[in-house]
């Protein structure tokens, strides 16, 4: 990347102090004497100035790692594969990761693509098998070793390494605002689910991508972005916000160099296995075409309220439990309704008083995916994490959605053990109400966003930026000209202005500043 600094990001100035920019901190604070005093040591001093070393900046890194080693304990019971009796539920620790290289066949050597299919986008298959194989390779020169385990920790290893990297982009993009990556650094969705699967490669490429863009690098954000693609989809969501703020800037061409670059990224990650694996690779496709509605999403709650207040008669359907035996249906409504939610995302760019921060319109639109998706996997909350810090940085609502997801963890692990012994562990309507708080906490975040995109003046990283530090090319920009005029229709044809008549002041009167006589006013 270059090294040309970029304003916005580079520019350290003042940092902000949580304690006395956020209300929910404020009020927190005191209970240990109170927000920080004006006498404070370096209350004013630039980010990065600091003589101690404990700066912000490294205690939020420190706090990830702190968060990442409880991660590993937490998942430990379930590290060397001998699940008995549901132990993976019952000690929450359950990982895809473990599993899968079982499943996916690493253990045998097997090449992903190659010799089998993957439920997973392409990137996120060469991913498993560049770590896996090796694993397999090592465990065939030595019987004894737990192969499951090794892979385990081996991923384990470099998803913490990425999410570690995701918090240094975050104090990277805010180095004015340091405290708000702690938001994502102590979260405790990151803590539950760091490995539930592979997501965190995805999170961590897209981290990068939105590090390119601020730094005003359209062709190497839109690489970053497309590989990030190619390993969860999510990611390529964020190219519709750039290309809505790209036509509002007037910035067209940049946003397009992006998507273009994103999409060559895409097709040269996975035309070396669509063309030659092609009936392995479309696994990916035909699962998410033919999955029923999933745990926790919004049409398995309307499944629920089907039973709970449908018919009596078991041959009347309700409208969610038809939905979930129609899935072309259900998969053309979803879509609609996501589709729905873009159109209105771009509006909102277009109209809002001011050209939203393009963090705002990324996160809406990730948001409005979940909502309406029909699987909202336990990790999917990790999607959310990077943007919500950098849309919204303020705790009180945002640790309420965490406190939703873990209720929402602790419930879904209740609803696994009693699928898996068929004794049920919450009554149904406890997982579903679990599943509402959460669906209903990631609405408010998107009202809350809204609400600030509206008013400008209530975002506060517009309280400490002047516009956009992620914005890259469009931050500090004017609206382009087609925009003004079209938001102010009276702009486009100017009136003819009426014929003003002045009348000379007498020829005594003079300019007080030079004695100049006033001809005209």
């Amino acid at each position: 990347m270059s090294t040309q600094s970029t304003p916005g990001i580079d520019d350290a100035g003042a940092p902000d102090h949580p304690s006395r920019s956020d209300g929910f901190v404020r009020g927190v604070s005191g209970t240990i004497g109170g927000p920080l005093g004006d006498h404070a040591v370096a209350l004013d001093r630039p980010a990065g100035r600091e003589s101690r070393f404990w700066t912000a900046a490294r205690i939020v890194l420190a706090l990830v790692c702190l968060t990442l080693a409880l991660h590993w304990v937490q998942k430990s019971p379930c590290q060397d594969g001998a699940w008995q009796d549901n132990e993976q539920y019952t000690r929450f620790c359950y990982t895809d990761v473990l599993a899968l290289y079982y499943a996916e066949r690493l253990n045998e050597g097997a090449v992903p693509y190659q010799d089998h299919p993957v439920e997973y986008p392409v990137l996120t298959g060469y991913f498993m098998g560049a770590l896996g194989l090796p694993v397999h390779a090592l465990g065939q020169n030595d019987p004894g070793l737990n192969q499951g385990m090794w892979f385990y920790n081996l991923n384990a290893l470099v998803l913490g390494a990425l999410a570690v990297a995701t918090v240094a982009v975050i104090l990277a993009l805010r180095r004015r605002r340091p405290w708000d990556a702690a938001l994502f650094a102590l979260a405790p969705a990151l803590m539950l689910t760091a490995t539930v699967n592979w997501d965190l490669l995805a999170i961590g490429l897209a981290a990068f991508g939105l590090l390119a863009w601020a730094r005003s690098r359209p062709l190497v954000a839109g690489l970053l972005l497309g590989l990030a693609g190619a390993a969860k989809m999510w990611p390529l969501f964020i190219l519709g916000p750039i290309l809505v703020l790209g036509l509002r800037a007037g910035r067209l061409r940049a946003a397009l160099t992006a998507l273009g670059a994103a999409l060559v990224a895409l097709v040269a990650v996975n035309l070396p296995v669509a063309i030659p694996y092609r009936e392995n690779w479309d696994r990916f496709f035909e699962l998410n075409s033919t999955r029923p509605i999933d745990w926790g999403t919004l049409w398995y709650i309307g499944r629920y309220l089907d039973g709970k207040f449908g018919s009596s008669n078991p041959a009347d359907l309700g409208p969610f439990e038809w939905l979930n035996i129609n899935i072309p249906t259900l998969n053309t409504l979803s879509y609609a309704l996501f589709g729905l939610a873009c159109l209105g995302v771009a509006a909102l760019g277009l109209l809002a008083p001011r050209r939203p921060r393009l963090a705002q319109l990324a996160f809406l639109v990730v948001a409005a995916f979940l909502i309406f998706s029909k699987v909202w996997s336990q990790q999917f909350v990790l999607w959310l994490l990077p943007l919500v810090v950098l849309a919204r940085p303020k705790w009180g609502a945002f640790l309420a959605w965490q406190l939703a997801e873990v209720c929402y963890f602790v419930a879904f692990y209740g609803e696994l053990l009693g699928a898996a012994t068929s004794r049920p562990v919450f009554p149904e309507g406890v997982f579903v109400l679990a599943s509402t708080l959460r669906l209903a906490t990631v609405v408010l975040l998107c009202v809350l966003v809204v609400r600030e995109i509206l008013n400008p003046e209530l975002d506060a990283v517009r309280n400490t930026y002047p516009d956009d530090p992620d914005g890259g090319l469009f931050d500090g920009t004017r609206d382009a000209p087609w925009m003004a005029r079209w938001r102010r229709p009276d702009l486009a044809s100017p009136q003819p202005k009426e014929p003003v008549t002045v009348t000379a002041p007498p020829a005594s009167a003079s300019n007080s500043e030079d004695g100049r006589t006033v001809d005209g006013g």
